[in-house]
């Protein structure tokens, strides 16, 4: 992949600042792009938007720093395609190929390393922003550093306080392949301990661990995969042929994959989730394309399915009742976990369930997690038959309330259904607004709450 340029970027944004002029005055500002990794609603509509269709690149590379300076649209897929050839990643490359830069900064990224290295805001060292105004401002942390209230307020924000242009990144470097350890827990409490325990001493029986996340395919049956970087070379798996990532977890108690391998290990079949569309039938998945093996396809399906309905008219010709759509990604302190897994399998009962430590470096106002404190993610994605109260959405609502009691937060890329105040609570409500205000006067972008919790 060739690199982008200071003069191509330049170009890029300078028709980014035309598109915004050609929005007529007072009207609302959103992003002329088709394609998103968010699971709610958004209104269709005909009006221009902000053309981002240039910013998708890369930059530049600075080996001897180990940074890299990336457009805002440039998927991840695209980074680690220009970096990993020169042994160099992301410290945090978000699970799907497609999710962008940008999108994971605004919003929320997170994967295996976060256990060391936060989430993927926490190695920005500076950005530009395309505000609401149609500015853009160089934005750097610190005490010192210029806007930087713009910058450690926009993570978690979802473009309602402008939208990035150009990041600049730290980039970690690996070795060649990564060796994978799956460890069984039967227990929820020694599963939280054991995360605890790794996250404080980056070991686990004496070896080092690099990256650690895990899985609940049901209670009792608990694994965290363990793994360590290595230059130690061997027979490799190959997850995006005929074997599904996932099922090797409960089979074997050792892997090892290329580094580009494991980076994508959970692309291929969307978790688990490709199963809906009977990709990992063994019959089916000798015809299906290698190359339409990946999140962004089966994520396209899932839009045809919403649009024409096919799940639910399948539903009431079978007599099934209504489905509720519980996607949703939520953080809970690890010491909680287990009163979580608990709670979520009497009151939802979806399995399997994606688990991924975290710690914070630092305070991030729009979401706020206990700096140095370990935090456990749980990705559930799926459906519940619950039957004609499924629009008011009451499996979701249910998580929110209990995770909000173990004194967690949930990301806000799919729906959500807090009243205002509880909103403001968890995120920030009033530094929000009193920033929006700063580098949006004229109320051109959506606001968080509108854009997270209204139906528009």
């Amino acid at each position: 992949m060739s690199l982008r340029g200071q003069a191509a970027h330049a170009a890029a944004v300078e028709r980014l600042r035309s598109s915004y002029a050609a929005i007529p005055a007072g009207a609302p500002v959103r992003l002329a792009k088709r394609t998103s990794n968010l699971f709610r609603p958004r209104t269709a509509t005909d009006a221009p938007g902000l053309d981002v269709s240039d910013l998708d690149g890369v930059i530049s590379i600075d080996l001897q720093a180990r940074t890299a300076d990336v457009q805002g649209m440039c998927t991840y897929e695209h980074l680690v395609d220009a970096t990993l050839p020169y042994g160099l990643i992301p410290k945090v490359v978000p699970q799907l190929r497609t999710i962008t830069l940008g999108g994971a900064v605004t919003g929320l990224g997170i994967e295996s390393t976060s256990f060391r290295s936060g989430l993927p805001h926490e190695s920005v060292l500076e950005m530009d922003v395309f505000t609401g105004a149609g500015q853009v401002v160089t934005c750097r942390p610190g005490p010192d550093g210029e806007h930087s209230d713009l910058f450690d307020t926009f993570p978690n924000s979802y473009g309602s306080l402008g939208y990035a242009t150009r990041l600049r990144i730290e980039l970690e470097q690996v070795p060649a392949y990564v060796a994978l350890r799956h460890v069984r827990f039967d227990d929820a409490g020694l599963l939280a301990k054991s995360i605890a325990e790794i996250t404080e001493t980056g070991s686990y029986d004496g070896v080092r661990v690099d990256g650690l996340d895990g899985v609940a395919f049901a209670p009792g049956e608990y694994y965290l995969t363990l793994a360590t970087w290595t230059d130690e070379p061997g027979p490799t798996s190959d997850y995006a042929g005929q074997q599904v990532y996932y099922r090797s977890i409960q089979q074997r108690e050792t892997d090892l994959l290329t580094m580009y391998d494991y980076l994508w290990r959970w692309d291929t079949d969307w978790f688990w989730c490709s199963g809906a569309f009977g990709a990992q039938h063994p019959l089916v998945r000798r015809v299906w394309p290698r190359r339409w093996r990946r999140s962004d396809v089966y994520h396209r399906l899932l839009g045809l399915d919403r649009r024409f309905g096919i799940a639910d008219r399948l539903d009431r010709r079978a007599g099934r009742p209504l489905r509720e759509r519980v996607i949703q990604d939520i953080e809970v302190p690890v010491d909680r976990l287990p009163d979580f897994l608990d709670w979520f399998d009497e009151a939802i009962g979806m399995r399997p369930v994606w688990l991924c430590p975290l710690v914070a470096k630092r305070d991030w106002p729009s979401y706020p997690l206990e700096p140095g404190a370990v935090y456990v993610n749980v990705g559930f994605w799926g459906t519940v038959h619950v039957g004609p109260e499924a629009p008011e959405g009451p499996r979701n609502r249910a998580i929110e309330a209990t995770v909000h009691e173990l004194g967690g937060h949930k990301s806000l890329y799919s729906e959500a259904f807090y009243d205002r105040d509880t909103f403001d609570e968890l995120y920030d409500g009033d530094n929000l607004a009193t920033v929006k205000g700063r580098y949006d006067p004229e109320d051109r972008l959506t606001s968080l709450y509108d854009k997270a919790v209204k139906r528009r």
